[in-house]
């Protein structure tokens, strides 16, 4: 496993085991399994509704805590000063664990200065190891950077060969922040995983068009949390340490780049109010 080191020092896993879209049903089972193969890195959220789960897998898989890098996320229905330190507590009873490797805002929406002080504090007790945000754009990166006594240390954002956020990973550098990929694999979509660019680069070292992607990201030295919920799929994207993408392959992936969401633009005001009357219909869910 390759790390990196955060700005305050913690290290990170360069790989980990992202939950989301896994029912609550399947989540046990899941991260025991990702725990098997290797993984020490575990990324879930509030708004997952499995932190419960993915607690009571740690807790059965007898692997030292110490050894689990462990995030969860703030939702936006927790926004605000107490709320958020609240429900950052009840999450840690839930994963059943008295701290956090990594606590982020969820969403930039909402009173996230109040979250991110409650975060300041927590961090400041011990409780919370590194904290950063998600999903937000420079322009807000930059503020949360320029107005706080700490600055986020991980940005988790979509990245993926059709939408690699070369702009935004350049602020994140300028920084200091780290980082992190949702969707490393645009959840299939455009035909990623059959993609022939892909499987030809793929054919040159004996890697499938996953294990090219995650290198990919990996090499430009971004975090990368990939889900599946079968095991033989865990180790697949677990294999990608034995191999290293010549800059020519690296060239022919970033050719790729279609620079633009897979999913949906935080900066369009639809999106916000997609994200306002989600939290409206969730509100009796927290």
């Amino acid at each position: 496993m390759d790390y990196t080191t955060l700005a305050n020092g913690v290290k990170m896993p360069m790989l980990g085991y992202g939950v989301y879209q896994i029912p609550p049903e399947e989540t046990t089972r899941c991260v025991l399994d990702a725990l098997e193969v290797g993984y020490r890195s575990i990324d879930t959220a509030q708004a997952y509704f499995n932190e419960a789960e993915v607690g009571k897998a740690i807790e059965e898989s007898k692997v030292d805590r110490g050894d689990i890098f462990l995030t969860t996320k703030v939702w936006i229905n927790n926004a605000g000063y107490d709320k958020a330190r609240e429900s950052i507590l009840k999450s840690m009873d839930k994963l059943r664990t008295d701290y956090l490797d990594l606590c982020l805002i969820h969403q930039p929406f909402s009173d996230y200065y109040g979250t991110w002080h409650a975060m300041e504090d927590l961090y400041g007790e011990g409780r919370i190891r590194a904290i950063g945000v998600s999903n937000f754009e420079p322009d807000r990166l930059v503020d949360m950077c320029g107005f706080n006594r700490i600055k986020p240390m991980v940005n988790q954002v979509e990245i993926n060969p059709l939408c690699q956020q070369t702009e935004a990973v350049k602020w994140m550098e300028k920084y200091g922040v780290q980082p992190e990929a949702w969707a490393p694999f645009g959840e299939g979509q455009d035909g990623l995983f059959t993609n022939p660019e892909l499987a030809e680069i793929g054919r040159e070292y004996g890697k499938t068009p996953a294990q090219v992607m995650l290198r990919w990201e990996i090499q430009r030295g971004i975090v990368t949390i990939p889900k599946s919920t079968h095991i033989e799929r865990m180790a697949e994207n677990f294999n990608v340490f034995d191999f290293k993408l010549s800059d020519g392959d690296m060239g022919r992936i970033a050719s790729m780049n279609l620079d633009k969401s897979l999913f949906l633009d935080h900066e369009d005001p639809r999106s916000v109010e997609t994200f306002i009357q989600l939290t409206t219909e969730q509100k009796d869910l927290f």
